[in-house]
């Protein structure tokens, strides 16, 4: 990291995924902010949810060491899902959540009813979840790409999971998809098996190209994995909004999303500047998929990472102080 304003240094704790990462400091002598930007308050605690998936990852990396490095603030983090994470803003246990996909019923249930969090703006980066087959088969089978055609190659996507259907490969369980619905919904002759984490999903992707083995299953954008290999999305019936209101009737293709941040409304409204900075903390997907990938395939530690991203891009994060 380049020096020029004096630092507070943070020590390391925590594991963010099994991937290091810094979690606190203390003691640390005052920062002297640079012009036009006004001496922070004191930050303290702050608790970041974090999500099972890189580009989750890859915002806690870089914004817990902006935290720490520039407001001295101490940051701890929990490995939880999406609902819990929510949760978690109820009971006082997380102040943020750096990357939301949608959840209007936990929008409507925890900012509306509970009144105990707000949204804290958008994150820059553009949410775009599918169905994917790896590119080797969409050149094999064109048709493959059009959803009405998927029963007739049924049997090329069974195994042993999938017994007599065709497999739909999902990744975590606690992703929230409406993919069994699809399936039941446009009756297509297939079902939902579980790689288990986003790690599984990828490496199935990445073995099913390499192998040139069927393949057919759940994916999503900003995600590393698609600047190494072009997964080729299959459209479903067109998104318009209200299509998937009812959860047992979904019969079209998922919303795009402009992902959002959400804060718990105490930690929010207490001026803590860590809340100012998170609210103006927005980048791009390819900077996520910079620092997931190197993250999870370049062999660089949550601190090594962001560092190498912060250093490339101070013009960009000196805004989020202001």
């Amino acid at each position: 990291m380049r020096r020029g304003l004096p630092r507070r240094l943070a020590a390391l704790s925590l594991t963010v995924l099994g991937l290091a990462a810094l979690t606190g400091c203390s003691g640390a002598a005052a920062i002297t902010p640079p012009p036009g930007v006004p001496a922070p308050r004191d930050c303290g605690t702050v608790n970041i949810a974090v999500n099972p998936w890189s580009g989750y990852t890859a915002n806690v990396a870089v914004v817990g060491h902006l935290l720490k490095s520039e407001l001295g603030c101490n940051v701890v983090t929990s490995e939880l899902s999406e609902t819990a994470s929510w949760a978690g803003l109820d009971d006082g246990t997380i102040d943020v959540i750096l990357e939301n996909w949608g959840h209007d019923d936990l929008k409507k249930k925890y900012i509306d009813g509970k009144k105990v969090a707000v949204e804290l703006g958008l994150t820059g980066n553009k949410g775009v979840i599918g169905w994917y087959v790896p590119p080797w088969m969409a050149k094999t089978y064109p048709d493959i790409t059009d959803w009405t055609k998927l029963n007739g190659y049924a049997d090329l996507f069974k195994t042993a999971g999938s017994g007599d259907k065709g497999q739909f490969l999902a990744g975590d369980p606690s992703f929230v998809t409406n993919d069994a619905t699809l399936i039941k919904n446009l009756k297509l002759d297939y079902t939902v098996v579980y790689a288990g984490s986003e790690d599984k999903l990828i490496a199935a992707f990445r073995k099913a190209q390499a192998n040139r083995t069927p393949l057919l299953g759940y994916f999503y954008e900003p995600q590393w994995l698609l600047s190494d290999v072009k997964l080729v999305r299959i459209p479903l019936p067109n998104y318009t909004p209200g299509c998937d209101a009812d959860k047992d009737a979904v019969a079209c293709d998922y919303q795009p999303y402009d992902l959002d941040k959400i804060g718990r409304k105490r930690f929010v409204d207490s001026g803590n500047p860590a809340a100012t900075f998170i609210k103006n903390w927005t980048w791009s997907n390819a900077d996520q998929n910079e620092v997931a990938k190197d993250m999870t395939q370049n062999g660089m530690s949550a601190e090594q990472a962001a560092r190498k991203w912060v250093d490339a891009n101070r013009t960009t994060w000196e805004k989020w102080l202001r």
